[in-house]
């Protein structure tokens, strides 16, 4: 199991995301390619802001990319028949360490981790739904039926129950959590807020990332947490920007362009997310600051 990562890694991307294709299943794919890099690269939150308040489809990517997340056993319970989730089934599967593929009590580790939703209140705690074949016993907790929690297995003698435990005592990679900012870009750093993430956006009018990626480095590891941020099918970070009257350069603390020599006119967001993504992930292990 590959641990967590010693900085928190986010994405922000924008409401548009979709904006360029008509039907619902192209527009699933895509947003399905974005739940995928995150995965890849662990990512630990993606932000969707309102590139153009109050437009673009911001619901219809949190509640992708939140299906996604989501271990299989627990999808149906979480989300039953959603409209905007018809084209679920052409998502592509995470393969994280929070989506197993064992199903049966007698499998169970003790001390694994799982994702579980509460079904039933009982005088001795919960009953919850962790994917195997019967309910198991989280003695002593109180929480509401159909609550995701994390659980940690206890395997003593002949029986098996469960302990809730906090996402951060997971060692490894555990999935991402999904946010909508609205607002625009302003709304997107006052969400984030001044000086909690060193902020990176990403532009191919920004500098070129080999030229800072020693300083890169040694601000993320200073900072611990960073956010990049990506531009709409239509609109770079500079002319979101300039509409909004903000100063992208101000509002970042760096702006790079993650593809230099790019052989086409344009990049997607999507490409943008990834390649960009595996650049930052090599520079971080190359110069110590993450375990390979």
């Amino acid at each position: 199991l590959v641990p967590k990562r010693h900085l928190a890694l986010s994405l922000a991307v924008p409401a548009s995301l979709v904006s360029d294709v008509p039907h619902l299943r192209e527009k699933t794919a895509k947003i399905g390619l974005i739940g995928r890099a995150a995965a890849i690269f662990r990512v630990d939150e993606i932000l969707i802001y309102e590139d153009v308040p109050g437009k673009g489809e911001a619901e219809l990517i949190k509640a992708v990319l939140t299906y996604m997340e989501a271990p299989q056993y627990l999808r149906k319970r979480l989300f039953g028949l959603r409209p905007e989730l018809r084209y679920a089934g052409i998502l592509p599967p995470l393969r994280t360490p929070h989506h197993p593929l064992r199903a049966n009590v007698a499998e169970l580790r003790d001390g694994e981790f799982r994702e579980g939703v509460v079904i039933k209140a009982t005088k001795a705690g919960c009953l919850v739904d962790v994917g195997v074949e019967k309910p198991l016993l989280a003695p002593g907790l109180r929480a509401r039926v159909g609550t995701r929690m994390t659980f940690a297995v206890e395997k003593k003698g002949g029986s098996t129950s469960l302990r809730p435990v906090g996402r951060d005592e997971v060692p490894y990679y555990w999935g991402y959590r999904v946010l909508v900012a609205r607002g625009g870009l302003k709304g997107l750093f006052r969400f984030v807020g001044r000086g909690r993430y060193l902020i990176v956006g990403t532009s191919r009018l920004g500098r070129p990332i080999h030229e800072a990626a020693g300083r890169l480095a040694e601000a993320a590891l200073r900072a611990g947490r960073v956010l990049l941020v990506f531009g709409s099918p239509s609109e770079g970070l500079y002319d979101m920007a300039a509409r909004e009257g903000l100063d992208i350069d101000e509002a970042c603390d760096f702006v790079l362009n993650t593809l230099p020599g790019q052989g086409v006119a344009t990049v997607r967001t999507e490409e943008a997310v990834l390649a960009t993504l595996a650049v930052l992930n090599f520079i971080l292990v190359y110069l110590g600051v993450e375990r390979p």
